[in-house]
């Protein structure tokens, strides 16, 4: 594994050769190494990504799974995934070949984690996330078994949600006193989309006649960067039909945005404005301050208590039905008891 000085520009470069995937013979060059041992190691590196042979570092594994995966999630995922990893992942096992990462090693960093306080539902994504990585690294480069499978997963599953009653929702909005942020308060509620779907829709995604949303993207935003794309699942494209009140109230908004064409947002904002009003007015109505998410849970809860079924529910906030019982089954009333009674009157009595 020879590597070269350049006296032109003083650092190291390596030059070497190697077969591509279709066994074709290939020359790779790389410049600008400060050390010769620099240029030695992206050079071992370049190679192990190649063969991707178990006996790789996990940092070499990162790099292939990154590069395919930047092929098939989208864009706010890839992000994240690379925040997870970067941060929390990384620093502990990046150097490390994958085949000798143990399930005792992982229990180590997942008690790191465990104790810097994260949440159990950042613990838990970290979990899956370097699970995932390693089933990679099982189903395509010959590694004999995921370790993560005998360590365990981290982070307690809890069925707590918070969400607004109707009373509390009211409660709330009638302290909003900015008219955009009303509007935008209001569609969440009464539509149950998510946050980043309510701040990517379009002048032209309202249908005012027909009281109607159509919701095909949704808006993240990385950095000061915004960015539009589609929407979380193939069912998070749909139209829901809106209560006129709330409808008239978003075209009085509309109307005073001065030469808002049809492709423009119309809320054309973050979410932060949101949050901090959130803030202030939950407490100044003495109420229990929720986050922006909780809101859906809110419109959720709000259909099941007025008899609602799953399938609708799930149509109407672009999810499934098996989400819908998963997550929001607690909240149905228990109809054992009715059962019962039902199949009492059906007895013959002797």
């Amino acid at each position: 594994m020879p590597s070269y000085y350049d006296e032109s520009t003083k650092t190291w470069y390596c030059k070497f050769y190697y077969k591509d995937y279709t066994g074709a013979k290939k020359q790779k060059k790389k410049r600008g190494f400060k050390l010769q041992r620099e240029a030695k190691e992206w050079e071992r590196a370049f190679l192990e990504r190649l063969q991707g042979t178990p006996d790789m570092t996990f940092q070499a594994l990162y790099d292939l799974y990154i590069e395919e995966m930047s092929h098939r999630l989208k864009r706010s995922t890839l992000d994240s995934t690379n925040y997870v990893f970067k941060g929390r992942i990384l620093p502990y096992f990046g150097d490390k070949p994958i085949n000798a990462i143990t399930a005792a090693d992982l229990r180590v960093w997942q008690n790191v984690q465990i104790d810097s306080g994260a949440s159990d539902g950042y613990l838990r994504n970290m979990h899956k996330k370097i699970s995932a990585i390693m089933n990679y690294a099982v189903t395509y480069y010959n590694l004999p078994s995921n370790p993560c499978h005998k360590a365990g997963t981290m982070g307690k599953i809890t069925r707590s949600m918070n969400f607004w009653t109707l009373e509390q929702y009211n409660s709330f909005i009638q302290c909003v006193e900015n008219i955009r942020i009303h509007a935008a308060f209001q569609v969440l509620f009464y539509s149950g989309m998510r946050c980043g779907e309510m701040l990517a829709l379009t002048l032209s995604d309202l249908d005012f006649e027909s009281c109607t949303i159509s919701i095909n993207k949704t808006l993240y935003q990385r950095g000061k960067e915004k960015i539009s794309t589609s929407p979380k699942t193939n069912n998070s494209i749909r139209t829901v039909s809106m209560p006129d009140a709330i409808m008239e109230e978003v075209q009085a908004y509309i109307n005073k945005i001065y030469g808002i064409q049809p492709q423009d947002r119309v809320f054309g904002f973050t979410d932060m404005p949101l949050r901090k009003n959130m803030a202030k007015y939950s407490e100044k109505a003495g109420i229990t301050r929720i986050r922006i998410h909780d809101i859906r849970h809110s419109h959720v809860s709000l259909l099941i208590n007025m008899g609602f079924t799953p399938q609708l529910i799930a149509e109407r906030i672009g999810d499934t039905v098996q989400m819908v019982n998963s997550v929001y089954g607690h909240l149905y009333p228990n109809k054992h008891e009715e059962v019962a009674d039902k199949l009492n009157q059906l007895i013959v009595p002797k």
